[in-house]
């Protein structure tokens, strides 16, 4: 059981914080969103203020906050409903699709391997599939607009993988590989069928990309462990640490305290997608689809934070916890992300102006963000607009969790910054 100590201990007041934002926001039109209405959070009973004034006003369905520090839990912070044309409110333990979130879970899960030399981080990965084994990578397009193929120059290493530096793609935030898909409806079939789904857009190790690359992580975590993904995370992540309502099927209990997708209209007004219809799943990605609740979320960034263990349970050694943390992709920076489907991200750029690097598992803001995390934060995201981060360096960790679409939606990301602000300004005057 998680130990929360009295909120009462928490709550006081800090010294004024800076009006710069730890966060660039920007809407789908790429225009600048506002600032923060009204004084920042100096308390945690301040920071309920927000998260109420934002969920009555219909900025965001409904929210769970939960953070911590290396003594606890310092806030939890319950507000709005799980459907917003419904009574039902949310609570500590609604469930959240956490889409992309579950990639640190799959990346705990290979790093887990490496400790037990099943796979190196730098040798060649195992030809699981020609796309990985004998990669292509996409040379440009021809005056016909027929891509040009060419085989990598180097192999992929788990490496790679890990940090997004494969050359794997996302189409949702790469439009050459968009073309790269319309362009096979120029070839014959014959050519089409031997054309790779997925290749690289640059060779191994030359940039960074978000995409598939963790999609692959899972797969060689299946092939080197012999056990079906969903099985290895819950016998060796999951349940050693009571996660117990993060999972790729959901029981019908929990799917009772689903929250439901809300969309962002051209206006700003969120409506309610249906709900969702169960379905038979035979496989799992580590890149996405799970589902699990803050509390389950914060129970595994606090073991991170704590050098791989809580409550007597490690799930990784500290030094492995540290390489997480630490740049791996060298000179090579994160990039903005462009999106090429606009009902579904907007573009995302979380730190402006501030140099950010890819550890294993997480961007790395390496600048302090102002009235907040510190340089040397850990960080990622979900595509409904659910994130989380991990300062080791202040010894604080935290998990936002909503459902909007599109991804970066600027309400969510804007409640986000006040959160850590708040957090940051009650720990400081602890």
């Amino acid at each position: 059981m998680i130990h929360r100590p009295s909120r009462r201990n928490f709550i006081k007041t800090a010294a004024g914080l800076t009006a710069a934002g730890s966060l660039g926001l920007r809407d789908a039109t790429g225009a600048r969103a506002a600032a923060p209405t009204g004084p920042e959070p100096r308390t945690l009973s301040q920071i309920d203020s927000v998260f109420r004034a934002a969920t009555r006003a219909g900025e965001i369905p409904g929210v769970v906050a939960l953070s911590a520090t290396d003594h606890g839990i310092v806030y939890e912070g319950i507000f709005g409903k799980r459907r917003l044309d419904e009574g039902t409110a949310m609570t500590r333990d609604t469930v959240f699709r956490i889409a992309s979130m579950v990639k640190l879970i799959t990346s705990v899960a290979a790093l887990q391997l490496v400790e037990q030399d099943k796979i190196s981080l730098d040798a060649p990965v195992p030809d699981i599939e020609p796309a990985i084994g004998s990669p292509q990578v996409l040379d440009g397009f021809d005056g016909k607009g027929l891509p040009k193929l060419r085989p990598a120059q180097r192999p992929i290493t788990l490496r790679h993988l890990l940090t997004h530096t494969s050359g794997f793609a996302y189409r949702l935030w790469d439009a050459k590989a968009v073309q790269y898909v319309r362009s096979l409806e120029l070839l014959p079939t014959a050519q089409r069928k031997l054309a790779p789904p997925t290749p690289l857009m640059f060779d191994p190790g030359a940039r960074w990309q978000y995409g598939t690359s963790i999609d692959w992580v899972g797969r060689i975590v299946e092939a080197t462990s012999g056990e079906p993904l969903d099985v290895y995370f819950h016998k060796h992540i999951l349940d050693p640490l009571g996660m117990n309502d993060t999972a790729f099927v959901l029981k019908p209990q929990q799917r009772e305290r689903e929250a439901s997708a809300h969309r962002r209209g051209p206006g700003g007004a969120l409506t309610a997608e249906p709900l969702e219809q169960n379905s038979p799943r035979q496989s799992f990605s580590g890149g996405g689809g799970i589902y699990s609740t803050a509390p389950d979320y914060l129970t595994l960034l606090r073991a991170l934070l704590a050098g791989g263990a809580l409550n007597g349970v490690r799930i990784l050694r500290p030094e492995t916890v540290a390489l997480m943390g630490q740049n791996q992709i060298g000179e090579i920076d994160v990039g903005v992300l462009k999106t090429t489907v606009p009902a579904l991200s907007n573009d995302v750029d979380l730190c402006p102006g501030i140099i950010r690097k890819w550890g294993f598992g997480h961007m790395i803001n390496m600048q302090p963000l102002a009235g907040g995390r510190s340089a040397g934060s850990l960080t990622w995201g979900g595509l409904l607009n659910t994130y989380y981060w991990i300062d080791p360096g202040k010894k604080v960790a935290a998990v936002f969790m909503t459902q909007v679409l599109p991804f970066a939606d600027s309400r969510a990301l804007r409640l986000y910054r006040q959160f850590e602000h708040g957090i940051y300004a009650a720990v400081k005057a602890d």
